[in-house]
């Protein structure tokens, strides 16, 4: 099952709106099929394992990160390859969280005398939080990711950013952009810094495949000649109903793709509305890369589902220095945000805790 794991994180980014899945089939103690989920409309994970497998699939046993399918979509549903391959025993770790099809697939496959075994495996239910979360409320999982030093800070009192944490911690970074369908930041980082938004190889080159960079920028201010604008893949630069015509054209010319949204009381875009549309274009696993105000105004609306908070061994000091999360804040302690199921790694010379906002936050503030 660890196998399968492995092997469906290597689908994470490129699936959606389909769930990451990974497939192993073992006969006799040997592995002799692999698969992972393709990009929608290609086969399943379990079917590119199955084909791997030919006929000695036949008594054999399928372990599976996700409960097989069991209807008709892009694809015909898995549990008849799986009956028909003579499978006998399928090993999943996670019923499938589509309230509309969780269990049948199980059903089906112990009607046709194919036992089911199910694995609480460590790493599955994160594999396929995104996609819950989306085929539940249609919204994406969205995933705040900052670095800092120990005392807080996200940059220098002069706006030197580069960099807070080291290349192990950048490495990962780069991961977690593979692994998602858009990054999304606000326009003050756009101003401040011009970034690329890409995922890179090693080697400094931008992959074929670049998840969809996502500007909250309520002015319209982007610049017309940003880089990120020049780089492969897709900009979404999401500003007010009321922005200009002549900047709206401007940035379309420039090839970036301009969604309208009404604005709040504060004059920002409109957070919920604006998740909603990314999800609506079939964005699962969102990354925030944005500085205090985006992060702020998320956690302050409660949007966040995942905390990847980078932090590295330095002292940057500076009452004007920035910090990561903005915002109106909690006023009592009581009332902040408290992360659950936290864990700590050690990358590099940099630590990185990972924790989930506890449900129902933010606490309602008098």
């Amino acid at each position: 099952m660890q196998r399968a794991l492995a092997l469906g994180r290597q689908a994470l980014g490129t699936t959606s709106p389909n769930p990451a899945v990974g497939a192993v089939i073992v006969k006799e103690g040997a592995v002799i099929g692999e698969g992972f989920t393709l990009p929608p409309g290609q086969r399943h994970a379990e079917i590119g394992a199955l084909e791997q497998a030919g006929g000695a699939a036949q008594g054999a046993e399928l372990y599976t990160t996700l409960e097989p399918c069991c209807h008709f979509g892009r694809t015909p549903p898995c549990t008849e390859a799986i009956i028909a391959a003579g499978v006998k025993t399928v090993h999943l770790a996670v019923i499938d969280p589509n309230p509309q099809v969780a269990g049948r697939g199980c059903t089906q496959l112990q009607a046709a005398g194919i036992q089911v075994v199910v694995e609480d495996t460590q790493g599955a239910r994160e594999l396929c939080e995104g996609f819950a979360k989306h085929i539940q409320s249609g919204m994406p999982f969205l995933t705040a990711k900052f670095a800092m030093s120990l005392d807080g800070k996200i940059a220098t009192h002069t706006g030197d950013s580069k960099w807070v944490t080291g290349a192990a911690s950048r490495r990962v970074v780069q991961e977690m952009r593979r692994e998602c369908d858009a990054v999304l930041v606000g326009i003050n980082t756009v101003l401040a810094d011009d970034p690329l938004l890409t995922v890179r190889d090693e080697g400094g080159s931008p992959l074929l495949r670049q998840p969809l960079r996502v500007v909250l920028d309520s002015q319209c201010r982007t610049p017309s000649d940003a880089k990120m604008l020049r780089e492969p893949g897709n900009t979404l630069i999401v500003t007010s109903e009321s922005a200009s015509p002549a900047r709206v054209a401007e940035l379309a010319d420039r090839g970036a793709q301009v969604l309208q949204v009404p604005l709040t009381e504060q004059g920002r875009v409109d957070l919920p509305e604006t998740m909603a549309e990314l999800g609506r274009r079939d964005v699962v696993n969102l990354l925030v890369e944005g500085g205090g105000i985006v992060l702020g105004s998320l956690f302050d609306a409660g949007l966040v589902d995942k905390v990847y908070a980078f932090i590295a061994p330095k002292i940057i000091g500076g009452e004007a220095a920035p910090t990561p999360v903005g915002g109106t804040g909690a006023p009592t302690m009581s009332q902040s945000c408290q992360l659950e199921r936290t864990r700590l790694e050690q990358i590099g010379e940099d630590w990185l805790i990972i924790g989930y906002p506890v449900p129902g936050y933010p606490v309602p503030r008098s």
